[in-house]
């Protein structure tokens, strides 16, 4: 029978890692790089973006048509009553197809088309200034992840860490060296690191579950995961750097100026509409009645050319007018918010950088090297209940606000790549 037990538990004990083993198996861990890509290609805003500027490509079709000529069939001169007893309805009807085409001069087509690429250019700056803002959500939901991992992490260690002095304190109370209020106050501190657990568990699954929205992604939150470096780099340039890049590389501003260019473009060709386009027509006349039996088929033409006295489409030279000062006064503003945006970012990233500087040199190792030694002291009866418990609270505290400070850090660095327009820090 004890065999018998053993050998069941062996086998419940391989099925467990087996099970275990195929979870790890199972779950996708992608890294930054495969996260952008594959947000690229599933994000339906970012898709339903690319097919605007689709959309907008096609209309430079439609600009650049030609205005369709227009065919006329007239017959007249049919008899519709007898004469002197004798009807012949056709006898002096004549027939007259006319063909007319609009002339449009002023370069009117030329200039619709010219509008029509750079609307499509102005869709396609505002899609890349879209894919900016949403990449930067992404990142920002990443680096959550990254750091509620590392969050979940330190909370295992502190309750592992903890659970090693509860045995030695349970050793301790065995031994007469502690009393059994001081043990049950050890024990009943284990609460707070479970609580931190979950509440790190917590904050994981929601962090992967927005990531997961991001890229409209249905897979299950327990079978998905990321990785990548949660740490902060210190290769900071100067502040004018970063504003010129700004410049060059801002997809707001570049629709901006686009859209100033374009309105110049619907200026010059409101003043166009505001010209005459004449109608030239060409016909053929068939005359069966004609007295000249030489001039039973001829043919003729005309120019229509309407007289614009009153209306020479002033109404819209002056709207076009104005978009244009309208549409420069938009291109400095969003000139001086990209200065706004870089200059808040890099003081928000020099300000991460300089709270993180003093942990990475000091304030860990201190922490830790305060909870070893009175860690060891307290194990020997060197030290009291409350230096260690206050020990351990520091040395928590201290992990934790340097965790926070580099997820902060990368948040920041983040901004100020969406400030730049492109990636200049990871």
């Amino acid at each position: 029978m004890k065999y018998g037990r053993c050998h069941w538990h062996a086998l419940l004990c391989c099925a467990l890692l087996l099970a275990a083993s195929q979870g790890c198996i199972g779950q996708e861990i992608l890294s930054w790089t495969q996260v952008k890509a594959r947000f690229e290609s599933a994000n339906p805003a970012l898709q339903a973006g690319k097919s605007g500027v689709e959309e907008m490509r096609a209309n430079e079709t439609t600009a650049f048509l030609r205005p369709n000529p227009q065919f006329t069939l007239a017959a007249d001169g049919t008899q519709i009553a007898s004469h002197d007893g004798i009807w012949q309805p056709t006898k002096g009807t004549f027939v007259v197809p006319t063909i007319s085409y609009l002339h449009e001069r002023e370069h009117k087509r030329e200039l619709r088309l010219q509008s029509a690429q750079e609307g499509t250019r102005i869709a396609a700056s505002q899609y890349d200034d879209l894919k900016r803002n949403l990449e930067f959500d992404l990142h920002e939901a990443f680096v959550t992840t990254l750091e509620a991992k590392a969050v979940l992490s330190l909370a295992k260690a502190d309750l592992d860490y903890y659970d090693k002095i509860i045995d030695v304190s349970k050793s301790r109370y065995q031994a007469g060296d502690i009393s059994h209020v001081d043990l049950d106050r050890i024990e009943l501190l284990r609460v707070q690191y479970e609580a931190e657990i979950q509440s790190a568990i917590v904050n994981l699954r929601t962090s992967k579950i927005q990531l997961l929205q991001l890229l409209d992604d249905r897979t299950p939150v327990d079978e998905f995961d990321v990785e990548g470096s949660f740490d902060s780099a210190a290769d900071l340039q100067p502040l004018d750097h970063y504003r010129q890049i700004a410049l060059d590389s801002r997809p707001d501003l570049q629709a901006a100026m686009q859209a100033a260019q374009q309105a110049v473009t619907n200026h010059k060709l409101a003043i166009a509409n505001g010209s005459t386009d004449p109608t030239i027509s060409g016909w053929y006349t068939w005359n069966s009645s004609n007295n000249n039996p030489n001039a039973l088929q001829t043919v003729g033409g005309s120019v229509s050319i309407p007289l614009r006295i009153f209306d020479h489409n002033q109404g819209e030279k002056e709207r076009t007018l104005i978009d244009v000062r309208r549409s420069q006064e938009i291109t400095e503003a969003t000139r001086a918010q990209i200065f706004s945006d870089v200059d808040s970012a890099y003081t928000q990233v020099q300000s991460s950088l300089a709270l993180i500087a003093p942990y990475k040199t000091q304030y860990k190792n201190q922490a830790t090297r305060v909870r070893d030694t009175v860690t060891y002291a307290y194990e020997h009866g060197g030290a009291s209940l409350m230096d260690f418990l206050n020990a351990q609270s520091d040395y928590r505290v201290v992990q934790l606000a340097y965790l926070q400070l580099i997820g902060s850090y990368l948040t920041a660095a983040d901004q100020l790549n969406l400030a730049v327009g492109r990636e200049v820090l990871q």
